[in-house]
């Protein structure tokens, strides 16, 4: 029968079944492993059960109860990698894995891993982790996150999480989930192994490796030579990654289900044993083309699909069983028709199963749930008091924002164990602006890390210690380098909560130092404002403070969304607001605020009003707020009465706070420092259109353009005096 026109997976179903039958199994190695004849027959079942669900779920799409068909028949040996880890070492899988989580679930009593996997490929509401919103493998009983990444991003947070591991040990968070011998297993393709967030992942890895520190991570490449379509190198996959300085590699044939433990077993008790990365390449075959709608004769030749299909990891098994004398052919047949029986019959129920019904269900996990933490009562004063020293005589004056910063930090960290800072620069230097001065001396290089020079690393990082327990805070040196990252923030933290019905989530808070006014410093790599990419994200929190008591009581409630309720925040530090003091003019001190007592913070969607002015309202946020308020100054001379509402809180927008602040005002100027076209303005403007359609409003925003250096740093931004200007043209 032509592949070309044939479901692929009946050709291979039936031919299983036919050279099983006749005794045309494969030649190879003899069974070389120390499995036990049950343990050896119980993974074979595995097996038999991620084909059939392979099977079952092109029937499903052709029935219409299905809507998933990229299948892992090729890599069942990921059932003896399972086998050869704790079921409480956690996984991080490719999305060709179902193998592995079938074997892990034997592992655990109560599961039944056909039936979850059926109601995924159903998207039935019931299913036990996305809860009808994607097909997707995981399990909170197995120690499994959902991963929809088909790119290797979730590498970066398994490297993170492997880090975690060893940082438990010296100081074990409230909420830590593994174990202090644990060990994190990634699994991903050959061709996935090609992307920048692989190599920086497994980059960080051995640099972690080469200095001596603790990385417990097994990395698994499956490799089937192929990545949909694109043929990889015969021998890439081994030459790239055999000879890393801080990375053991380790061979083993997927298709082998003995040899596959062998190798498995050896990794993981050397992962274990010296807490280094190892690599271990399996050797296997991709069946049916990448998903149901690929025909795979498209861009292979037939002999090709043909000697892949011949090479079936399941024929393998047969042979060897037999050869160990652990299972007979026939009586493997039986167990193969025995699951396939077994998923048709809970395919149907799955089938029936209701599904999500409107926007409100499919967004509820969105949020993930509150937790339960230690209650506190603030730092402990004897070692504040011992902490900061001749400081803390200081913090009654007025003080510049970069102080309040470095300040909440140290006093954050004394309250919270758990807390970790990592980034560029954060620990020796004390950051490239100082707010982070102090606090490795204060707390350590294992809660001050000093990492290397990779944002998706450093956030990798910091998703993987949440994993374990920490909240982490890392620092991204300027808003321009998070573009490098930001997939971290959009694939994989936003989407945990969502994609595993809230049963796993990655509470952290993100520093970036942003926006533009820095006078003679970097042009657009280190003045940058653009937002969008950060708001356009379901469920993150953006905070942007413009006052020095705002950053520190606005950075302890994002703490405290952190550790109490799962939640991701970026908080936008304004980088020209670091050092200012002064509001009208030089030497005033106007905008130096005293150091807020531990306790004060700033709820999320808390607006800040400033005047009792009826003519205008200047809605605002970061630098806006000090040009509005001299605005403000400037206005009132001309007998125009304006309130300052700054903003704080960017995503979500805090909407009815800003209403209650513009009750009672004659017009509404928007002052808005990212760019006309995608900044924070569209939304504001939208806001008001509908919920005030009666108030006159106008907007200053930035150009749609890069930011200079030099004389012509702000040229492109709002002005003092474009606000005059706008705001009298808008009252007429």
């Amino acid at each position: 029968m032509d592949g070309a026109q044939a479901d692929r997976a009946e050709i291979v179903h039936a031919m299983f079944r036919a050279r099983v039958a006749a005794g045309d199994l494969p030649p190879g190695r003899a069974a070389a492993a120390p499995l036990s004849a049950g343990e050896a027959v119980s993974l074979f079942r595995a097996q038999c059960l991620c084909r059939a669900l392979d099977r079952q779920g092109r029937a499903m799409q052709r029935a219409g109860t299905g809507f998933y068909t990229i299948g892992s028949s090729g890599h069942e040996g990921m059932a003896a990698v399972a086998h050869a880890l704790r079921p409480t070492d956690m996984a991080f899988l490719h999305y060709r894995d179902a193998a592995f989580q079938i074997a892990r679930a034997a592992q655990v009593a109560g599961q039944d891993p056909a039936r979850d996997i059926l109601l995924s490929f159903a998207c039935a509401a019931d299913d036990p982790i996305s809860g009808g919103r994607h097909k997707v493998l995981g399990s909170k009983a197995l120690t499994i996150p959902p991963q929809t990444s088909t790119i290797a991003s979730h590498l970066p947070k398994a490297m993170g999480a492997a880090y975690a591991v060893g940082a438990a040990r010296r100081h074990r968070p409230e909420h830590a989930a593994l174990a202090d011998d644990a060990l994190v297993m990634a699994s991903f393709g050959d061709a996935s192994a090609n992307h920048s967030t692989a190599l920086g992942a497994i980059n960080a890895a051995c640099w972690t490796a080469f200095q001596g520190g603790a990385m417990p991570l097994l990395l698994v490449c499956e490799d089937n030579g192929i990545g949909i379509s694109v043929k990889t190198p015969p021998g890439w996959i081994e030459a790239a990654f055999s000879s890393r300085p801080g990375l053991r590699y380790v061979a083993a044939d997927g298709l082998d289900l003995y040899d596959t433990y062998r190798a498995a077993r050896e990794a993981a008790e050397w992962v274990r044993a010296r807490r280094r990365p190892v690599f271990l390449h399996l050797r296997t075959v991709r069946l049916y083309g990448h998903a149901g709608a690929d025909v795979p004769t498209a861009y292979l030749s037939r002999a090709e699909v043909e000697a892949d299909e011949a090479n079936d990891p399941l024929l393998h098994s047969v042979r060897l069983l037999a050869e160990a004398g652990a299972l007979a052919p026939d009586a493997a047949l039986a167990i193969y028709d025995a699951a396939c029986a077994e998923v048709a019959a809970k395919a149907e129920e799955a089938g029936r199963r209701p599904h999500l019904r409107d926007a409100g269900e499919v967004m509820a996990s969105l949020i993930p749930p509150p937790r339960p933490c230690r209650p506190s009562n603030g730092p402990d004063p004897a070692a504040r008091a011992a902490t900061f020293g001749a400081e803390a005589e200081q913090m009654a004056a007025p003080q510049p924002m970069v102080r309040h910063v470095a300040w909440a930090l140290a006093d954050l960290m004394l309250e919270h164990p758990e807390i970790v800072v990592m980034g560029e620069d954060v620990g020796a230097k004390g950051g490239v602006y100082g707010a982070t001065r102090g606090l490795q001396k204060r707390f350590g290089r294992d809660r001050v890390i000093d990492t290397l020079l990779d944002e998706q690393s450093i956030l990798g990082l910091a998703l993987g210690m949440a994993h374990n327990g920490f909240v982490p805070i890392p620092e991204i040196q300027f808003l321009a380098y998070l573009h490098n990252a930001e997939d971290q923030l959009r694939g994989e933290a936003a989407t945990l909560p969502f994609f595993s019905n809230g049963q796993f989530a990655n509470p952290m808070v993100v520093r970036i130092a942003g926006l533009g006014y820095q006078k003679g410093f970097g042009g657009h790599f280190h003045n940058d404002n653009a937002l969008a990419v950060l708001r356009d994200i379901p469920g993150l929190i953006l905070a942007c403070p413009s006052t020095g008591q705002d950053a520190a009581r606005m950075l302890r409630e994002c703490v405290r969304l952190a550790r109490e309720e799962q939640r991701v925040s970026v908080f936008l530090e304004p980088i020209a607001l670091y050092p200012m003091r002064d509001l009208d003019t030089e030497g005033d001190g106007r905008w130096a605020t005293p150091y807020p007592a531990p306790p004060e913070r700033l709820p999320l969607g808390a607006v800040g009003v400033h005047g009792e002015g009826r003519d205008l309202a200047l809605v605002t946020y970061g630098n806006g707020h000090r040009l509005c308020r001299q605005a403000q100054t400037r206005l009132a001379d001309e007998g125009v009465a304006a309130r300052v509402i700054d903003l704080r809180w960017l995503a979500p927008l805090p909407e009815a706070s800003l209403l209650d602040a513009l009750s009672g005002c004659g017009a509404a100027l928007i002052v808005d420092e990212t760019r006309r076209s995608g900044g924070v303005a569209e939304g504001l403007v939208a806001l008001m259109a509908e919920r005030s359609p009666g108030l006159p409003v106008a907007r200053l925003t930035a150009e749609d353009s890069f930011i200079a250096t030099g004389p012509a740093h702000a040229a492109t931004l709002p002005s003092t005096d474009g606000i005059v200007r706008t705001a009298r043209a808008l009252l007429g």
